[in-house]
């Protein structure tokens, strides 16, 4: 018998389709409070407040050249 894990978004409720959605992983300075972590939708993910994050590593060649 073959098991199907069905993620559901703690924002709002939906079910999140395959390959879609996001993570949300909050992290405190303080070490003792540990982390909180939250499944979201497409929806609920782009709703949140916050900044894009560059990606580490190198620059792709064309943007170095520039």
């Amino acid at each position: 018998m073959a098991r199907k894990t069905v993620l559901v978004c703690d924002s709002c409720g939906k079910e999140v389709e395959e390959s879609k959605g996001a993570t949300l992983r909050v992290t405190y300075t303080d070490a003792r409070r540990g982390s909180k972590q939250a499944d979201l939708c497409d929806d609920c993910a782009g709703s949140l407040p916050g900044r894009n994050v560059a990606r580490r590593g190198r620059k792709p060649k064309s943007a170095a050249a520039a």
